[in-house]
């Protein structure tokens, strides 16, 4: 048996390639990163990306109603928000701390619980988004709801009027 090697860039390119962000441009920036880091060229194809998680809320959920996506952490924790209805009182929220296959058509966000999270996405090359747009900023599910209902009674109000 030969030498045993750890995986490296260099020594493993010419079997593959190591599932990573890569370089992560200034650990200051607060934003999330998003990077697609390998794309299957067929015509059912796929793609695999990295996120690295820096925000400390969401704005908006997705969907994506022709592909199912997967959810792999590689570092620290996050809070998975899923609904299958664009309501904010059917939203629940999951620890995501084990790789994870959601469906098509089900809204989702993540959230850092860590400094800094690192998931890994596998999901069709090709991926339409529908938005579900908050209108604020929430770093809970309470947040949401509160807000949601606050929203209603301001909305019946006016109509009363």
């Amino acid at each position: 048996m030969s030498k045993l090697k750890k995986i490296e860039p260099k020594s493993f390119k010419k079997y593959g390639k190591i599932i990573d962000y890569g370089t992560k441009e200034n650990k200051k920036n607060v934003r999330n990163l998003w990077r697609i880091v390998h794309n299957a060229e067929s015509e059912s194809g796929w793609r695999i990306a990295c996120l690295i998680l820096r925000e400390k809320t969401i704005s908006r959920l997705e969907k994506h109603l022709h592909s199912d996506e997967t959810f792999e952490p590689i570092k620290g924790n996050a809070i998975l928000f899923v609904s299958k209805y664009k309501n904010p009182d059917k939203i629940e929220c999951f620890i995501l701390d084990k790789p994870i296959i959601l469906y098509k058509g089900i809204w989702h966000a993540v959230l850092k619980i860590d400094k800094e999270c690192e998931i890994k996405i596998t999901e069709n090359d090709k991926v339409s988004c529908e938005y579900w747009d908050l209108g604020f900023r929430a770093n809970s599910l309470k947040q949401i709801q509160d807000k949601a209902v606050a929203g209603q009674k301001v909305f019946r109000f006016w109509r009363q009027v």
